[in-house]
């Protein structure tokens, strides 16, 4: 929680505001000020040494006691234009960075703001009046790296002036080839190699009042990376419908489209989705590299007994396994897993998608197209004479699909298939509420695979810390019986302080943690009675299911994950 400094006089010292917020004790405070006295060292010097405040928290009471406001960087994306007033080297060496453009005022975040020789400096190299504002000089150093490092900045921002030269409404005007050539098509190639390099799986456009803000999900967490100027945002929408094959002068209905981005090495399918905001069209470019094969189990993060649950069911010749969890959760990720794992030349696999994703070799994949009538249920009903030996259906939707699903796993299919629930206990009862009969979903239902995914600790920055008792105990009552024998006595847990190599998150890649149970003849009798997923879940439990936060925890044991990575995604 940020310090309340309204109602502390002004002239107040640094050691008197933190001991006024509580961050000092009385006696604290005494032996503070008499080792200042004695050492002649400043109190800042002390209190790191020390350890005795967070680090935000002297700097946030510093600022106070200068009389300039405090600003905290992390998480805050700088416009190019901005960032481009102060060259790199110097933003490094003196420990600055401008971060906001008000009338001719460039606020900038300084590790000394008081430093008159640099505020003069930044103001005769930009020709605008300085407003200095105090920052952690951690916190700036991470913001440097974080956006100069990018190689975004720099290009989009030569891009930029190039564009500034054709006003939005003349590029349209003129016509697709000038679009082409322009140097908007510069900026489109710089977003999108950003986006491979960093591993990102969506880039969102997004129209702002007075500006457009461009983000990415990188391991599954959207991040604001680069501001643009609003005048430039209608000829980059028009270039990327170019490149998807759009209707430029349709603005007023969304748009869906595709096109194929090539990198080095890289080749990448490009999802585009168009809608209309208040301040314009809205993209979203999903990245599907054409490169990158399905991960095998223990890469997907299946373990103990939830793998042998899951490869004892997939050597039945028949009945349905349903993968469940909310969206951007992996399912189909773990879908083409099992389909790859499973492929040889002796089965005929066929699917339906809604979109096909990742090509399979050696997979029939068919995707769905509504507007000439292919659907998931016309499509079951076609590969029923496909002789397929196994189906997968993206997604059961609806009555219909589930009662054909069904019926394909009753006559002698293998079928698998994803429903949106938020845990694997949650799939019977949904399948009941569409209309599926009970004695039906009994016969036809093998198991069922709940999942989340969390980010991995960066292997680069990874520490061990000391957790809190309360953490320990946490953890202890959720594993109970599954508490590894190791760890009864230190728990060893682990974080990643933030590098280069993450952009400074402390997480480098994504796991799955799972839960996964067979339909036994007791779970059979409580789907027969429309019992509740609380009822289904509990008795999973006592057959000895490990819950997804079970998993998750193991997992942060592991030292693969963190503890509020888990409760990001598993909380209940």
């Amino acid at each position: 929680m940020p310090i309340n400094l309204a109602q502390i006089p002004q002239d107040s010292s640094l050691e008197d505001i933190l001991f006024k917020e509580g961050y000092l004790s009385s006696d604290q405070l005494s032996a503070i000020k008499l080792e200042s006295i004695n050492s002649g060292q400043p109190v800042e010097k002390i209190l790191l040494q020390y350890n005795l405040v967070p680090i935000d928290k002297i700097t946030q009471a510093k600022a106070w006691t200068l009389n300039v406001p405090y600003i905290k960087l992390e998480g805050k994306a700088i416009a190019a234009d901005i960032l481009n007033l102060v060259p790199e080297a110097a933003a490094r060496r003196y420990r600055i960075i401008p971060f906001e453009k008000k009338g001719d005022e460039l606020w900038v975040a300084m590790a000394d703001p008081l430093d008159i020789q640099i505020s003069q400096f930044i103001e005769k190299r930009a020709g605008l009046r300085v407003k200095p504002f105090l920052a952690q000089a951690e916190d700036i150093l991470k913001a440097i790296s974080d956006q100069y490092a990018q190689n975004l900045t720099s290009e989009v921002t030569s891009a930029l002036k190039e564009v500034a030269a054709v006003k939005p409404a003349e590029e349209g005007q003129a016509g697709p080839e000038i679009l082409r050539e322009a140097p908007v098509s510069n900026i489109i190639d710089q977003l999108l190699e950003y986006a491979i390099k960093s591993r990102a799986s969506d880039i969102h456009i997004e129209p702002q009042e007075d500006r457009t803000r461009v983000r990415y999900r990188i391991d599954g967490i959207l991040q604001e990376k680069i501001l643009l100027p609003k005048g430039v945002h209608d000829a980059l929408v028009s270039r990327i419908k170019i490149l998807s094959v759009l209707k430029i002068d349709e603005k007023r209905l969304p748009q869906d489209g595709r096109f194929t981005f090539t990198f080095r090495q890289n080749i990448v399918d490009l999802r585009i989705s168009t809608v209309p905001t208040i301040f314009g069209e809205k993209v979203v470019m999903r990245l599907l590299p054409k490169s990158v094969g399905a991960p095998s189990f223990l890469e997907l993060g299946f373990r103990g007994s939830s793998l042998k649950i899951l490869e004892s069911q997939l050597s039945r010749p028949h009945g349905i396994i349903l993968i469940c969890g909310p969206t951007g959760s992996g399912k189909t990720t773990t879908l083409y897993s099992i389909l790859t794992k499973i492929s040889t030349t002796k089965v005929n696999i066929v699917t339906i998608e809604d979109p096909v994703e990742y090509q399979i070799p050696g997979v029939n994949q068919v995707q769905v197209n509504t507007q000439v009538g292919l659907t998931f249920a016309s499509a079951l009903r076609s590969f029923l004479r496909q002789d397929p030996n196994i189906i997968m259906v993206g997604e059961v939707r609806d009555t219909e699909t589930a009662d054909l699903a069904i019926q394909a796993a009753l006559t002698g299919h293998q079928v698998f298939s994803t429903v949106h629930t938020n845990s694997a206990a949650g799939a019977p009862p949904r399948l009941l509420d569409m209309g599926v009969e009970p004695f039906l979903l009994t016969s036809a239902l093998n198991a069922v695979v709940g999942q989340r995914v969390v980010r991995k600790i960066c292997p680069n920055c990874k520490v061990e810390f000391r957790a809190p008792a309360e953490v320990i105990e946490n953890i202890k009552s959720v594993l109970g019986k599954f508490l590894p024998v190791s760890a009864y006595a230190s728990l060893r847990l682990f974080k990643g302080k933030g590098c280069s190599y993450c952009a400074n998150t402390g997480y480098l890649g994504r796991i799955g943690i799972f839960e996964v149970f067979p339909i036994s003849e007791q779970i059979a009798k409580l789907i027969l009675e429309h019992a509740s997923s609380g009822a289904i879940e509990q008795l999973a439990i006592t057959s000895g299911m490990v819950t997804m936060k079970q998993d998750g925890y193991l997992k942060v044991l592991e030292g693969i994950t963190t503890m509020e990575e888990v409760l990001r995604v598993a909380q209940d």
